[in-house]
């Protein structure tokens, strides 16, 4: 999991193939959204950023609004979608 953390592709990577999984376990779009902005707040209260990419999304993260941390978290998702 280190590599994983330390590593914004292999990051990128790790989400897509979670995203895939919950997708074909049937959640929809809207439930993997809602998850992704619980963890990525999880994230900014628990986590120190690893890397540089990391840590632009620690400070937009913390800068933006509920409503905008909630499209990063949709942004998140589809950027993920793309990796996996």
């Amino acid at each position: 999991m280190s590599t994983v953390m330390s590593n914004f592709s292999a990051w990128k990577k790790f989400l897509g193939d979670r995203v895939e999984a919950a997708k074909a376990m049937g959640i929809s779009e809207d439930a993997i959204a809602k998850l992704a902005y619980e963890i990525g707040e999880f994230l900014d209260n628990k986590v120190d950023p690893k890397n540089e990419e990391q840590r632009v999304l620690k400070e937009l993260w913390d800068i933006g609004d509920e409503s905008e941390r909630k499209t990063m978290a949709r942004m998140m998702v589809k950027l993920a979608e793309r990796n996996s």
